[in-house]
């Protein structure tokens, strides 16, 4: 009988700070508080409209959170998958393109799909769970025989998936009915319509796949093995564990988590379109598994700290589209990128020495300083309503002189 190697729970240890002792979920419960009490005192809606609101970012937070799981548990086997946004995007135009193909013709000879009937919507559905679980298989097949890194593996799914769906899509309506190519299909059937837009549905789906997931990493000897290969795969695999067969679940986990969320985005929106679905979700499902507690170097991260990580991203997100006025999607993807940075950031913090970190040590540090300063600087002016060029000078400089005293104290401190 192989033992099974434990999760690398270990790194909080005795000897630590009590900050470092506290779980990722509860300070990101924390901040999903502060930033909802923010967002309810800036803007009414959250008062008015309470329900509408809760449902509204419920509904977000599972169509990310579903393939943020998948994307969390390749991070903890020590791997990534940066094809997430075009797994999703391939993965509706297939579910598509099926019910297309079996959908009934009208009076003109074109495929009728208002009532396709809970048959075809269920085999379009597998058949597109079965596609995802090839991508991974193939993933796999590319890091473990060929030889590839991850990331460059995943990268080049990320590109070439895209693509392929868009030539595909226009041969598969070019050949049914006598409409002609087309960029995009387009299901009024109202089952298949449901799936993604009845706001409990996906959160169901999410909630199931969360169990399931959780169960699988924390009560099975195969979780236990992902953690194992994460934090030290060598190691892992001199223990006997076979890290090829845990890397091919990962990464079908991953794809597979992706194309049922390519599923339901497809159906929240009513049509395939693979030249713009899903387009950067990929760097949405790593920031939700990063701020969840995930560590890029792999072997350390929960399940329900990736679920509060992907809620944490959608209120965030929510209460920029509602706070800024203006163009509020312009800011997400500068949004995303930050809490990233930050994510990780505190991840490494926490387990380490943070009074006795230095953040601008030597000339690289004086750089990074107006560097920074400068960010803020057009942070602030970017985000005010009024007179943008006097806060943003005011923000910048501001933020130059509480990080010049930082700077100031490191140096003294070191003498």
């Amino acid at each position: 009988m192989s033992s099974s190697p434990s999760a690398p729970t270990p790194k909080l240890a005795s000897g630590k700070s009590w900050r470092s002792r506290l779980p990722v979920e509860v300070g990101l419960l924390f901040a999903i508080a502060v930033v909802v009490l923010f967002t309810g005192i800036v803007d009414d809606s959250y008062r008015l409209k309470t329900a509408y609101n809760a449902k509204e970012i419920l509904l977000q937070t599972s169509l990310l959170g579903i393939f943020a799981l998948g994307a969390a548990i390749v991070i903890i086997s020590g791997g990534i998958d940066l094809s997430s946004g075009s797994v999703i995007a391939f993965s509706g135009m297939i579910c598509s393109a099926i019910m297309l193909s079996l959908s009934p013709l009208d009076e003109s000879g074109n495929p009728d799909t208002n009532n396709l009937g809970a048959g075809i919507i269920a085999l379009a559905i597998l058949g597109t769970i079965f596609v995802g679980l090839i991508i991974g298989t193939f993933h796999t097949w590319l890091i473990t025989v060929i030889g590839l890194p991850p990331f460059v593996a995943t990268l080049a799914s990320l590109v070439g998936l895209r693509s392929l769906g868009r030539v595909l899509i226009q041969d598969i309506t070019g050949n049914i009915g006598t409409v002609g190519p087309s960029t995009k299909i387009y299901i009024f059937d109202p089952l298949f319509n449901d799936l993604g837009r009845v706001w409990w549905i996906p959160l169901l789906v999410f909630i199931v796949l969360s169990i399931l997931l959780w169960l699988l990493m924390s009560k099975t000897l195969v979780g236990r093995h992902l953690y194992a290969m994460g934090g030290n795969e060598e190691a892992a695999r001199l223990s006997g564990i076979h890290t090829d067969r845990q890397k091919w679940l990962a990464y079908c986990l991953g794809s597979v988590t992706a194309s049922i969320a390519g599923i339901l985005y497809c159906s929240y929106v009513g049509e395939a379109n693979p030249e713009s679905a899903g387009m950067g979700y990929e760097l949405n499902a790593i920031a939700a598994a990063v701020i969840g507690g995930c560590s890029l170097t792999g072997g350390i991260g929960t399940i329900t700290g990736t679920m509060l990580g992907a809620l944490f991203l959608r209120v965030v997100i929510d209460s920029v589209a509602k706070t800024v006025k203006g163009s509020p999607d312009e800011f997400e993807g500068m949004i995303v990128g930050l809490l990233v940075v930050l994510a990780v950031a505190f991840n490494e913090l926490r387990t380490g020495a943070l009074r006795q970190k230095k953040f601008f040590p030597g000339k690289l540090g004086i750089v990074s300083l107006f560097i920074l300063s400068g960010l803020i600087g057009i942070m602030g002016g970017v985000l005010s309503t009024s007179h943008p060029l006097w806060w943003g000078l005011g923000s910048g400089f501001a933020a130059l002189l509480l990080l010049g005293l930082k700077a100031l104290l490191e140096r003294s401190a070191s003498r």
